[in-house]
C-alpha cells in the first residue's frame, strides 16, 4: 500500500512538472534597459530638472514662513493682541498654502507624478511592447523581470533577454 501511495505521488509530481516543462520562460532586466536608452536618460533629467524646480519654490515659502514666525516671536511682547493675532493667522494661512502646494507638486495624483506619466510613461509602454512582441515572436509563457523588486533569486544568463528587447526598442519609432 506505502509502494502504491508513493508511486501515484511520483506519477502525479511527474505529470504536472510535464505541463510546467511545457512553458517557456525569459526575464529582462528593466532597469539596465532604461538605463542604456538615451530617450530615458533625457526624460529622467528633465523630470529631476522639473522636481528640483518646484522643491526651490516650496523652500522659499517655508523660508518666507520661518522669517515670519522668528519676527513675531521678537516682537511678540510689544504687539497688540489683535495684530499678533492677524500675523499668527497670517503665517497660519501661509503654512496651509505651504501644504497644499507641496501635495499639489508631490502628492500621488501631483505635477510630478503627471510629469512622470507624461516623459517616462511612453518609454515604458516601448519596453512593454517590444517585451510582447518578443514573447509572442518566440513563444515565452512568462517574462520576467528581474531588475525591479521581482524577487528573481536566480536565473541563468542564457534567459536573459534584456539585450535582445533594447536592441528591439532602439529600432521602434
Amino acid at each position: 500500500m506505502k509502494y502504491f501511495l508513493f508511486t501515484s505521488v511520483l506519477l502525479l509530481s511527474l505529470m504536472s512538472n510535464s505541463t510546467t516543462l511545457a512553458q517557456k520562460y525569459a526575464f529582462v532586466d528593466i532597469n539596465y534597459i532604461l538605463d542604456e536608452l538615451p530617450e530615458y536618460r533625457e526624460a529622467q533629467k528633465e523630470l529631476n530638472n522639473w522636481a528640483e524646480k518646484w522643491q526651490q519654490e516650496i523652500q522659499a515659502l517655508y523660508l518666507e514662513i520661518d522669517k515670519k514666525v522668528q519676527a513675531l516671536q521678537q516682537e511678540q511682547i510689544l504687539l497688540p493682541v489683535e495684530t499678533r493675532k492677524q500675523r499668527e493667522a497670517e503665517i497660519a494661512k501661509l503654512q496651509q498654502e505651504a501644504k497644499e502646494l507641496q501635495q499639489k507638486r508631490f502628492g500621488p495624483t501631483g505635477d510630478l507624478f503627471k510629469k512622470r506619466q507624461e516623459l517616462i510613461e511612453p518609454v515604458q509602454v516601448k519596453i512593454y511592447k517590444a517585451i510582447k512582441e518578443m514573447a509572442n515572436e518566440k513563444g515565452y509563457d512568462f517574462v520576467l523581470d528581474k531588475g525591479t523588486q521581482g524577487q528573481v533569486l536566480f536565473a541563468n544568463p542564457k534567459y536573459d533577454k534584456s539585450d535582445e528587447i533594447l536592441k528591439k526598442v532602439k529600432t521602434m519609432k
